[in-house]
């Protein structure tokens, strides 16, 4: 058939958007949406650019009376003594290192295992009425204030339970503040993390699993430890890793609980000092600003991030290893 031309009054659809109050909100809803994702990254930005502003001063700053810290010196040098005289000062950051992942240590040995166990039994054995009242009970810990879980191990862990141990029992000394009582501390302060998160992850896993497991005759304990646990390996890993890094930047517990003496010692009954501890103690506001000990703190804090950023890298280079997909 032959085309017939349109008539030229004929009115064509326009093409142009018609406003309308709708797509204006969502299009103001995706701008603050997109302002708050942006303002992560510059916070983040922000606080990479001032630790490393501050901490390139710590090591150009001359001190009177000794020579600028170099880079050697605060990564090896054995003493951590910042506020002495300037002739005696130390600026090795291995005390303070040592200290730390001394306490983690202590705090993922106690909390990592218990969490883990406490998570599958209220996954795998618990009833839903004992599951319903433990597990928010378990999670009321983690609203506790830092600062009382370290007067806890302050005026009742190492007088009434590590002291009558350790030093009534078997003969060793114990110092009021010691890493071990902030271990110990950390330890219940990251269990509720553990327990939680874990506890979830091993309930998505499918029930087409456990009910295949228990057709071939598995016991219940052989379904937990051989079927669940791994299918929810990678969700596992992630909650103690995350409760690791919580561990390493704990603050005002260990700041109470275990001491401001960056002694290097590895025995876990004596006084040290964290990264974070320093980071507290640093700001009282007896440091002068401009001073070597004032930029030590961003020094400080610039290794503390390193140090968690790199726990997180290997944490997902972790998480990508084991992570296990079910359709």
């Amino acid at each position: 058939m032959p085309k017939v031309p349109l008539a030229e009054n004929s009115k064509q659809p326009s093409l142009r958007r018609v406003f309308s109050w709708g797509r204006a909100w969502e299009e103001a809803i995706r701008l603050a949406l997109f302002g708050c994702a942006l303002l992560s990254v510059l916070t983040t930005v922000s606080i990479i650019c001032i630790l490393t502003w501050q901490t390139i001063q710590f090591f150009r700053v001359e001190p009177e009376g000794r020579p600028h810290v170099t880079v050697t010196e605060f990564l090896t040098a054995p003493e951590w003594t910042p506020s002495n005289a300037p002739e005696q000062q130390h600026f090795g950051i291995r005390p303070l290192v040592i200290g730390t992942f001394m306490v983690a240590g202590i705090a993922s040995l106690i909390g990592l295992p218990l969490g883990l166990a406490s998570a599958v039994y209220l996954s795998e054995y618990a009833s839903p009425r004992f599951r319903g009242f433990v597990k928010p009970t378990l999670e009321m810990l983690a609203g506790i204030p830092t600062v009382v879980y370290g007067y806890f191990a302050l005026l009742f862990l190492t007088p009434f339970v590590l002291k009558p141990v350790f030093q009534g029992l078997l003969g060793f000394h114990v110092d009021t503040f010691n890493a071990l009582a902030g271990g110990i501390t950390v330890g219940i302060m990251i269990l509720p993390m553990v327990s939680s998160l874990s506890e979830d992850v091993l309930r998505s896993v499918p029930r087409g699993l456990r009910e295949a497991a228990y057709a071939l005759g598995s016991t219940k304990f052989d379904v937990s430890v051989r079927v669940v646990l791994p299918a929810a390996l990678s969700g596992i890993l992630a909650s103690c890793l995350l409760a690791l890094s919580r561990a390493v930047g704990e603050t005002m517990a260990v700041t109470i609980a275990v001491g401001q003496n960056a002694t290097g010692s590895f025995n876990p009954l004596e006084t040290t000092e964290t990264m974070t501890a320093f980071i507290v103690d640093i700001t009282g506001g007896e440091t002068s600003v401009g001073t070597v000990q004032d930029y030590s703190l961003y020094a400080v804090a610039a290794s503390l991030f390193l140090i968690t950023l790199a726990t997180n890298v290997v944490a997902q280079l972790i998480l990508r290893r084991f992570r296990e997909v079910y359709h």
